[in-house]
C-alpha cells in the first residue's frame, strides 16, 4: 500500500528535513510540497493525497484553516508539525493522526507512520465493507440482511447492564449511564451521573465486557464513556482533561492522547 503524501511548510529547510526523515519509509510517496495554506488547499483538492504533513504556523492560512478549507471533500489524514506544544489539543480536535514537535524526532515519526497505516487500513476496510453491502443489496438482498444481522450480533455481545454488588446490595447499572470507571487494584469504581459503586473485577476483564467503540482507556487506571464527553481542556506536558456531562474532569495521559482524536472523529 503506497501512502501518497503532501508536505506543507513555509520553511524550505523544514520541508527538506522532513523529506530526508521520510526516505526510510518505502510506502511513503511524496507527491508534492506546498509553501503556504492556499497552495495546500488547492493541492489537496486536486491531488487527493492520503496523508498531509502540515505546519501549523504559516502566514495567511494557518494549518487549522487548511483543514477547514477541505472539509467539503473527503479529507486526507493530517499530521501537524509545530514548534509549539500548546497547539496539541487543537490538533486532536481537528482529528489529526498525531502532532510532531520540531525538530521532528525519528522514533516519534516512525510511530506516527504506523498510526497512519492503521488508520488508512481501517478507512479502506470500512469503504470496502460499504461497497460490499451496496452490491449485496442489489444482487443478493438475503445475504445483505444476513450481513446486517451479523453486525448487530457483534454489538449485542457487549454488556447492556452490569450487576454490581456493593454495600450488601445488588445494583443493576445501565452501561450507557456510566460516565467513567477508575481502577484501584482488583476493584473498579464505577461513576454514573449521580452515583458511584464499587465492583470487584480487574480492569482487563471489565474492558472485555464493554463496547470499545464507546468505552476507551484514557489512562492506565481510567476508562471513559466517550458519549459522555462534552469538552477537552488542555493541560501540561501534552496531557489534557475530558469534561463529562456531570461536570467531572478526567485526565488523559500522554500515552492515550490519540483517544481524543478518535472520539472527535
Amino acid at each position: 500500500m503506497t501512502i501518497r503524501t503532501l508536505l506543507v511548510d513555509d520553511e524550505k529547510l523544514a520541508i527538506q528535513g522532513l523529506q530526508l526523515r521520510l526516505e526510510p519509509f518505502d510506502d511513503i510517496e511524496i507527491i508534492g510540497t506546498c509553501a503556504n495554506g492556499r497552495e495546500a488547499i488547492r493541492a489537496i483538492k486536486t491531488e487527493k493525497p492520503d496523508l498531509v504533513f502540515l505546519d501549523i504556523q504559516m502566514p495567511g492560512f494557518d494549518g487549522f484553516s487548511v483543514v477547514q478549507g477541505v472539509m467539503e471533500i473527503e479529507p486526507p489524514l493530517f499530521v501537524f508539525v509545530t514548534a509549539y506544544e500548546e497547539h496539541a489539543i487543537r490538533a486532536f480536535e481537528a482529528n489529526a493522526v498525531n502532532y510532531l514537535m520540531k525538530p521532528v524526532d525519528e522514533d516519534k515519526l516512525a510511530d506516527t507512520i504506523e498510526r497512519v497505516r492503521h488508520r488508512l487500513t481501517e478507512r479502506r476496510s470500512a469503504e470496502e465493507a460499504a461497497k460490499l453491502k451496496n452490491v449485496l443489496a442489489d444482487v443478493a438482498p438475503d445475504a445483505a440482511d444476513q450481513l446486517a444481522e451479523q453486525s448487530s450480533d457483534h454489538a449485542d455481545r457487549f454488556e447492556k447492564l452490569i450487576n454490581v454488588k456493593d454495600r450488601g446490595q445488588i445494583f443493576r447499572v445501565e452501561v450507557d449511564s456510566i460516565e467513567h470507571i477508575e481502577a484501584a487494584g482488583d476493584y473498579m469504581c464505577i461513576y454514573t451521573g449521580d452515583n458511584s459503586l464499587i465492583l470487584r473485577e480487574t480492569m482487563k476483564d471489565l474492558e472485555r465486557r464493554l463496547d470499545p467503540r464507546t468505552f476507551q482507556r484514557v489512562h492506565r487506571s481510567t476508562i471513559v464513556n466517550l458519549d459522555q464527553v462534552r469538552q477537552v481542556k488542555p493541560h501540561t506536558n501534552g496531557e489534557c482533561f475530558l469534561v463529562l456531562d456531570s461536570g467531572a474532569e478526567v485526565k488523559v495521559s500522554r500515552s492515550y492522547r490519540d483517544v481524543v482524536a478518535r472520539f472527535v472523529h
